[in-house]
């Protein structure tokens, strides 16, 4: 039996009230009338499920009860959320201030996932973020937006952080590869903090960012909106609970806190020879200096460089994630992470500093990436290396590469139109396919995911 009650509510993170519809079955409703609650969590750990209550103010429930509702809100389609090449970004306060904005989004990219998956519905789905302002507290709505639309399973890293290459390979190799999609926190490159910027993305089944074909429908699906899904009542996810921690949210719905690291490292240990890494860095005359530029990359560099290559702690800079990114602006160039430029023994403009007379104080190899970890900036001693370029140099050294030699080379390059022709020219002296895309990530993903029109394996 259901009972369809209007209530009234204060909404979190708003100060107005709106009129919704909430959808209870009797028994959870009966239990909520009995007594009120002040402290309830639901906590498992995976292949053992237990469950913690408050020692204070434990309600009564019945067996299968929650103290989440199901709840139908009503709203209105708010303008401009087309997603650009990647995602849709807007200020911190656009996603905050605005009625709903957060919840409408989300509930455009899942109703357009739903329409799109075979099945037509969504079970199982990763969120997580690059650490900006802002992250947790969206997160904690889009997790009550996903329980609302029935995804059985939200699978978030310890601590909410994740980089967007990570979140692609747990897409695919997670969860027994059952991971549908993936909501992304980021906005990139974009500087973060309460006056900055802001911004989500959706990342589809083998990974790829979501097509143009996709954003498309979403937004079509924005102008069109006249409720969401979402749940009321009951705590937030403690984003820092141990990994293998659930959340119940409601009897079919649930958060898992997973390791953000296990699927990334494993995927590059079947790419990259380790071992061979491990005594290559291990040598007195190289060494590396790796700049996170306090975004979510900066963790796994953590992870790889030290805790994996066996490197010392001197080998990292701004590797700890902040919400405004310390107040640089995360994006890896010569403007933006000068203060590796200069380490790397160069002037502003990317050539060596004539005024450095020992070279051998000098990092062997510099790199950087943005707030999400998905865009990179490569230098050697006193040297610019340009994106294209090094693009360039890994598909001329494709036998180097284990996951290229193991697969008789790539199947393919690309690069978009304003990038530099380097990479055409190695192309064709190796008699590898080549692409040139628009600019934006899913533009590769659309082609990426295309592959079997040629005849190909995908990557």
């Amino acid at each position: 039996m259901k009972i369809i009650l209007p209530f009234s509510t204060l909404l979190r993170n708003s100060a107005l009230q709106y009129r919704m519809k909430i959808i209870l079955p009797f028994s959870i409703l009966s239990g909520i009338l009995l007594e009120s609650v002040s402290a309830f969590t639901h906590a498992s750990t995976l292949g053992q499920r237990t469950q913690a209550y408050s020692k204070r103010n434990v309600p009564f429930l019945p067996r299968g009860g929650s103290l989440y509702a199901t709840v139908e809100v009503e709203t209105a389609p708010i303008q401009g959320m087309r997603p650009g090449t990647s995602g849709l970004r807007k200020k911190v306060e656009v996603w905050s201030d605005t009625q709903n904005y957060v919840e409408n989004f989300v509930q455009s990219l899942l109703d357009t996932a739903k329409q799109r998956d075979p099945t037509g519905k969504i079970d199982t789905l990763i969120v997580a973020g690059d650490g900006r302002y802002y992250n947790n507290e969206a997160m904690q709505r889009i997790f009550r937006v996903c329980a609302g639309n029935g995804v059985n399973k939200v699978l978030v890293p310890k601590g909410g952080i994740m980089s967007t290459p990570a979140v692609s390979a747990a897409i695919r190799d997670l969860d027994g590869g059952f991971v549908q999609g993936a909501i992304v926190l980021t906005a990139s490159h974009n500087p973060g903090g309460p006056r900055e910027d802001f911004g989500i993305k959706y990342n589809e089944g083998l990974g790829q960012p979501a097509g143009e074909e996709f954003t498309e429908a979403a937004y079509d699906r924005s102008l069109e909106l006249v409720s969401y899904s979402s749940v009321t009542g009951g705590p937030d996810v403690n984003l820092n609970a141990d990994i293998g921690t659930t959340f119940q949210i409601t009897p079919s719905s649930l958060v898992v806190i997973i390791d953000p690291f296990e699927v990334y490292i494993n995927s590059l240990k079947s790419c990259f020879d380790f071992d061979m890494l491990r005594s290559f860095w291990s040598r007195n005359d190289v060494s590396i200096l790796f700049d996170g530029m306090h975004g979510a990359g900066g963790p796994f560099a953590r992870r790889l460089l030290i805790e994996e290559l066996g490197m010392s702690e001197d080998a990292l800079m701004r590797c700890n994630p902040l919400p405004d990114f310390g107040g640089c602006h995360p994006d890896p160039n010569l403007t933006y992470a000068d203060e590796l430029v200069k380490k790397m023994g160069m002037a502003p403009d990317g050539s060596a500093d004539e005024s450095i007379k020992d070279l051998t104080v000098l990092p062997t190899l510099g790199a950087a990436n943005d707030g999400d970890g998905d865009r990179n900036m490569i230098a050697g001693s006193q040297f610019f290396v340009t994106p294209s370029d090094s693009l360039a140099l890994i598909c001329d050294n494709w036998e180097a590469i284990p996951h290229f030699a193991q697969r008789g080379g790539p199947n393919g390059v690309a690069r978009s139109m304003p990038s530099s022709a380097a990479l055409d020219v190695v192309a064709q002296a190796r008699s590898i396919p080549l692409f040139i895309t628009p600019t934006g990530w899913k533009f590769f993903g659309n082609l990426m995911v295309r592959t079997s029109d040629h005849g190909w394996v995908h990557y």
